[in-house]
C-alpha cells in the first residue's frame, strides 16, 4: 500500500512538474523543488540525503562547469577577435547575385562557429551580424529566423560543451569516438535539411524585398586572415587527432585565436582582452551553471525515490531497441515547451527512468533522448537563443514554431535511426 502510494505522488509530482514548465517556469526553481520533494517522498534519510542528492553530485559535477566555461569563453573570444563576424561578413559578397548559395553559406558558416561556441551571448552577438546580412539579400523574415536556430542545433551534435550538460544524464557515456561518429552524422544530417529547407524556399528568397540595414555592421569588423576561419572547429580537430581533452584544446584555441588577431601585441591589451571576454562569458552561462548544479541534485533524488519501481518500469517500457526508437519519432514534438521528451525540461525526469530500470545501452539511451531535444534546441520558443532571435526579428511564436517543426522533426526521423544503427 505504501509502495502505491509513493508511486501514486511521484506521478503526481511529475506531472505537475511537466506543467510548470510547459507554462515557462523557472527550471531552477523546479528541478531545485523537484529534488526536494522526490527525496520527501522517497524518505530518503536526511543523512543519505544531505550526502548523496545534495553534496556529491554538485561536487563531482565541477569538472563538468569547466568545460562548460571554457566553451563559453572560446566563443565569446570568437566573437570579440573579430573571426566569427569576419567570417559571417565574407559570405555577403556573393549574396546579391546569388541569394540562395548565400542563405546556404551562412547557414553553414553558423554550424562552424557554433561547433565550438556555446550561450546566447555568442548567438546574439552573431545573430546580429547575420540577420542584417540574410535581409539585405531578401530571406523573409520566418525562412532567416529558422535558418538561424536549426543551423545551430545542427552544431550542437558536435558541441563538447553542450555534451557535457546533456552526458550528466547517462554516465557512462563518454565523448569518445564511439559518440563523436554519430554526432558528426547526426549534424550533417540536420545541415542537409537545413539546406533542402532553404532550397525548397528559393522562390520566397530570390522573390524577397532587400532590406538594407540602418547601419552597416562592416565596419565595425575587424580584419582578421583568413586562415584563422578553421579556429572554431580546432578544438574538435584537437580531441579527434590527439586525444585532448576538451579544456586544454579550447584554451589552446583561445590563445591561438588572441595571437592571430593582434590581441597579444602588448601586456595592457592581453589582460583587457582577456578580462573582458572571460567576464562576459561567464556572465552569460551563469544562470546555466545553477540550473545544472540544481538538476543534478534531483537526478540523485530520482534514483533515490524510484529505485523501488524498477521492476514497475520494466514491465512497461518496450524491450525492443527499434520500436521504442519507432515510438520516439512519433512523440518527438513532445520535446516543444521544455516537454517530457527535453532533457532541458521534464525530459529529465524521463532520463532518469530509463537509466534507473538498466534495460538498454546507455550510449543507446543517450541518442533517443538527445536527438528529440533538439527539436527544443533548434525549433522551440523556450530556447534561449531561439527566443531572443524571434524578439529581435519581430517574428510571431506560432509562425516560428510552424515554420521549424516539419524540418526538424524530419531530421530527427533520420538521426534517432542512425542512433539505433550507430550507439
Amino acid at each position: 500500500m505504501g509502495a502505491t502510494i509513493t508511486g501514486i505522488l511521484l506521478l503526481l509530482t511529475f506531472i505537475l512538474f511537466v506543467i510548470f514548465v510547459m507554462r515557462g517556469g523557472n527550471l531552477t526553481i523546479g528541478f531545485f523543488s523537484m529534488a526536494i520533494l522526490w527525496t520527501l517522498i522517497g524518505l530518503v534519510p536526511i543523512n543519505i540525503a544531505v550526502k548523496e542528492i545534495f553534496t556529491e553530485p554538485v561536487l563531482k559535477y565541477g569538472s563538468t562547469i569547466v568545460n562548460i566555461i571554457f566553451g563559453a569563453w572560446f566563443g565569446r573570444v570568437l566573437v570579440d577577435t573579430g573571426i566569427a563576424g569576419s567570417i559571417s561578413m565574407h559570405t555577403q559578397k556573393i549574396g546579391k547575385k546569388y541569394p540562395v548559395i548565400a542563405t546556404i553559406l551562412i547557414a553553414c558558416v553558423l554550424a562552424l562557429i557554433f561547433s565550438s561556441s556555446y550561450g546566447v551571448g555568442s548567438a546574439i552577438a552573431i545573430g546580429v551580424i547575420l540577420f542584417p546580412i540574410m535581409y539585405s539579400i531578401g530571406v523573409p523574415k520566418n525562412i532567416a529566423v529558422s535558418v538561424f536556430t536549426l543551423s545551430i542545433g545542427a552544431a550542437m551534435y558536435i558541441n563538447n560543451v553542450l555534451f557535457v550538460q546533456f552526458q550528466v544524464f547517462f554516465p557512462k557515456v563518454e565523448w569518445g569516438l564511439r559518440y563523436q561518429k554519430f554526432g558528426f552524422a547526426a549534424m550533417l544530417v540536420q545541415m542537409i535539411i537545413v539546406i533542402l529547407f532553404i532550397l525548397f524556399n528559393t522562390k520566397k528568397i530570390r522573390n524577397g524585398k532587400p532590406e538594407i540595414p540602418e547601419e552597416e555592421t562592416e565596419a565595425d569588423i575587424q580584419n582578421v586572415s583568413s586562415w584563422t576561419y578553421i579556429l572554431p572547429i580546432l578544438p574538435v580537430a584537437l580531441n579527434i587527432l590527439f586525444n585532448w581533452d576538451a579544456v586544454p584544446a579550447l584554451f589552446l584555441s583561445i590563445i591561438i585565436a588572441l595571437f592571430s588577431t593582434g590581441n597579444m601585441k602588448n601586456y595592457t591589451r592581453v589582460v583587457k582582452m582577456v578580462n573582458n571576454t572571460a567576464s562576459n562569458a561567464i556572465n552569460d552561462i551563469a544562470g546555466l551553471i545553477i540550473m545544472l548544479f540544481v538538476l543534478t541534485m534531483f537526478q540523485s533524488a530520482a534514483v533515490h525515490a524510484m529505485a523501488d519501481f524498477t521492476d514497475i518500469f520494466k514491465n512497461i517500457i518496450p524491450n525492443n531497441e527499434l520500436l521504442l526508437t519507432i515510438i520516439m519519432i512519433v512523440l518527438a514534438p513532445l520535446a516543444y515547451f521544455r516537454g517530457p521528451l527535453f532533457l532541458y525540461g521534464a525530459g529529465a525526469a524521463t532520463a532518469s527512468i530509463f537509466v534507473s530500470t538498466g534495460m538498454f545501452d546507455q550510449y543507446f539511451l543517450y541518442g533517443l533522448l538527445v536527438v528529440p531535444s533538439m527539436v527544443g534546441i533548434s525549433a522551440c520558443i523556450t530556447q534561449s537563443w531561439n527566443l531572443w532571435a524571434v524578439q529581435y526579428n519581430e517574428l510571431e511564436t506560432k509562425t516560428f514554431l510552424l515554420t521549424g517543426l516539419p524540418w526538424i522533426w524530419i531530421a530527427t526521423a533520420i538521426n534517432l535511426f542512425l542512433a539505433y544503427f550507430i550507439l
